[in-house]
């Protein structure tokens, strides 16, 4: 998995072998939108009702697949209002949280990454109540450097084995 975050909610993700770019529209000005695009299989908003909705308390990610056995395709489903969860076989749930109240978890937290991006008002307490929950593999800060400063002093000590980074403008972090 490779995301690549552009600013605001807008992130390329290169997951299952499929490009997925979310909220394109909300892009900052500078973004070159051919770079944001270029090559994209699926492009989602991260309030798009067309998106199927799932209850996260009961969803499972689909088993890994054999290596003779077509790749099915990815998952891109609406977990909340302005949040989605991107499924992969094969690959950990990645879980883009927008501006939207965010969702209670299942199990199937443990080992997922979890992008909070810079549209969330509760940020920290969020993703500090998602860590007394679930132990997920990554938490990624799509954020502006005071949030940044703030989130990573009060989450350090909640991660217990969870990986925390910032994500800086362009610049792709592979999980």
């Amino acid at each position: 998995m490779k995301l690549t975050w552009f600013g605001g909610t807008a992130l390329r993700v290169y997951i299952g072998g499929e490009i997925v770019v979310v909220d394109a529209d909300a892009a900052p000005a500078g973004v070159d939108r051919g770079e944001l695009l270029a090559g994209a299989d699926k492009i989602v908003g991260l309030a798009d009702p067309a998106l199927p909705l799932v209850d996260v308390t009961t969803w499972r990610p689909r088993p890994a697949v054999r290596g003779i056995d077509e790749l099915p395709p990815i998952e891109v489903l609406r977990i909340a209002p302005g949040s989605v969860l991107i499924s992969a076989p094969g690959e950990p749930p990645l879980v883009i949280l927008g501006s939207g109240e965010a969702p209670r978890f299942g199990r199937w937290a443990d080992g997922a990454v979890i992008v909070l991006t810079s549209g969330r008002d509760l940020l920290v307490a969020e993703a500090t109540v998602l860590l007394d929950v679930a132990r997920p593999r990554l938490i990624a800060l799509a954020a502006d450097e005071q949030t940044l400063d703030t989130a990573i002093e009060e989450l350090s000590e909640h991660l217990d084995g969870a990986g925390l980074v910032s994500l800086e403008p362009g610049l792709a972090l592979e999980v």
